[in-house]
């Protein structure tokens, strides 16, 4: 699941990163305004953790900019501001939540994963599908009643598979909610793990349609 962390603060901002990669995230970073509002014109993400005190272009006009654009992704404003007004403008403005400095990682990590989950239309905090379960902030996977342990690249392309069940969701789709900024892709990386998924749940578990991409169907026995 590929996020987006805007943040000035550079130790702040490796903290941040390397956090909510343990937790299972993809991370971009973007240190200020203007390379936010660049990086989020170019990209899908699942969710975006916005500071507000950014240099070029401040967090609530990098907001605003993008509900403008009509763009849906979930933001967690992280800010040192604690007033009530504060937050008060930052939701109105646009905002999905609104955490007060210092955060817990494992705090941050769950209110993002429930952002996700609400902005794909996930009520349940564990996903499942047919025989198929996935427990997002345990990390776990059962097939059938069963353990099945996978690679940190393969769950996370079963979780967004899974996230959106039912739809088809191309190669060029899922390496871009994938892999984040700097990391090397093979080019037939997606091949691979779907094979390696298909061989450690079942076959039918991801369909191949054909010319357009993957798929994990939700009518799935179990």
């Amino acid at each position: 699941m590929r996020i987006l962390v805007v943040e000035d603060d550079p130790l702040l901002a490796d903290g941040l990163q390397a956090g909510l990669r343990q937790a299972g995230f993809d991370v971009d970073h973007a240190p200020d305004g203007v390379a936010a509002d660049l990086a989020l014109g170019a990209h899908a993400y699942a969710a975006v953790v916005l500071d507000l005190g950014l240099p070029r272009r401040g967090g609530l006009d990098v907001l605003q900019r993008l509900r403008v654009r009509a763009d849906a992704v979930p933001v967690l404003i992280l800010t040192a501001r604690d007033r009530v007004e504060d937050r008060i403008t930052g939701l109105d403005t646009g905002a999905d939540d609104y955490v007060v400095k210092p955060v817990d990682l494992g705090e941050l990590a769950a209110r993002l994963r429930a952002l996700v989950r609400r902005s794909r239309g996930e009520a349940a905090p564990v996903l499942q599908v047919g025989a198929l379960r996935l427990d997002p902030a345990a990390r776990q996977v059962t097939f059938r009643g069963e353990g099945v342990e996978l690679q940190a690249r393969e769950f996370a392309m079963l979780h967004e598979l899974m996230l959106n069940a039912g739809r088809v969701l191309s190669r060029e789709q899922l390496v871009e909610r994938l892999y984040a900024w700097g990391e090397e892709i093979e080019s037939n990386a997606i091949e691979v793990h779907v094979h390696h998924l298909r061989r450690k749940l079942a076959p039918e578990v991801i369909r191949t349609v054909r010319g357009v991409g993957y798929l994990v169907p939700r009518n799935q026995d179990g």
